[in-house]
């Protein structure tokens, strides 16, 4: 009975399993991740040894390493290039009224998706929201342009008939960053609530049960208890936007640009487009892309840093 005792009552030893041992138990799970892994070093890691071009006068015809190195004389060239601070400024003020004006909309749809009951009508107006991220860009433009056309747009015949002028939009520089901003939440405010519409779902319901006999209104019942229970993904996805300020859409921006509105939509990626792929220059390209990528890393880590300290919520 006493050996019983001691046998039931005794601590089970845990063994240490090895590496080895644990991958070949879980085989399949790693099998199943070697594609994703592939891919993720094919396309995201391999190229990063293209960098070197930005040091290089790069010739395809000597290849990367045969290529003379001029080591930062791309840098000093873009910074004193004649377009320069416009390319800077665009950059900056195109990405900046995005986040400005995009940012806060998918938060927005997803409080007024949160606040409907009839659960019908809900999935109606959500499917219909979901629906033009999937309309390729080219599509979008090309009904923009028809929606705007100077002669035969409804935009324009609406504005005749309510006694304006016509209005020439995309040959006009002031007119371009409205449409890509607008152009932009419509296509993807939708798409972009599913997180939110996620995080809401996880919220206690007896915190608004709570808040009812509190007397508390739906608005205030939003401010107060359905913005703070979702503050943390608010704020990994700002984190994410704001580095992402100089990362501007550059296929939607070529396709809505003329020369004509070079003077507020042409940025830094339209302007390595025209100068790498149409100009062939790959080394100073390079050193321009690597240059945003440097600032968008900067802003990443400022903000991540601000948001540690403030709210406590960061990526790292």
């Amino acid at each position: 009975m006493k050996k019983a005792l001691t046998t039931a009552g005794a601590v089970p030893i845990q063994r240490k399993i090895s590496a080895q041992s644990y991958m070949k138990r879980n085989w399949m799970l790693y099998l199943m991740a070697l594609p994703g892994l592939l891919c993720l070093l094919i396309f995201k890691y391999v190229p990063m040894y293209g960098v070197l071009m930005a040091f290089e006068n790069y010739y395809p015809a000597k290849g990367i390493l045969g290529s003379d190195w001029v080591g930062f004389k791309h840098f000093v060239t873009f910074f004193k290039s004649p377009y320069f601070e416009r390319l800077i400024g665009n950059t900056f003020a195109l990405g900046i009224a995005s986040l400005i004006f995009s940012f806060p909309a998918p938060i927005i749809l997803a409080l007024l998706f949160n606040e409907l009951h009839n659960e019908r009508f809900k999935r109606i107006t959500q499917t219909i929201s979901y629906m033009p991220y999937f309309i390729s860009t080219v599509i979008v433009i090309g009904l923009l342009k028809d929606m705007c056309s100077t002669n035969d747009g409804i935009i324009n015949q609406l504005i005749v008939a309510l006694g304006g002028e016509r209005i020439a939009f995309f040959a006009s520089p002031q007119w371009f960053r409205p449409l890509y901003i607008l152009s932009g939440i419509w296509s993807s405010v939708g798409y972009n609530s599913i997180i939110y519409l996620a995080a809401i779902s996880g919220i206690n319901p007896e915190l608004y049960e709570s808040a009812v006999l509190d007397g508390a209104s739906r608005f205030k019942q939003a401010i107060h208890i359905t913005l703070p229970c979702i503050s943390s993904t608010i704020v990994i996805l700002l984190i994410f936007a704001v580095g992402g300020i100089v990362g501007n859409d550059y296929s939607k921006i070529l396709l809505m640009q003329s020369p004509l509105t070079y003077e507020t939509s042409d940025v830094i990626s339209t302007y390595v487009y025209r100068e790498g792929i149409l100009g062939g220059s790959y080394g100073y390209t390079t050193a321009i892309n690597l240059f945003t990528s440097l600032i968008s890393l900067f802003f990443l880590l400022t903000t991540n840093m601000i948001s540690k300290k403030i709210s406590d919520e960061a990526i790292f």
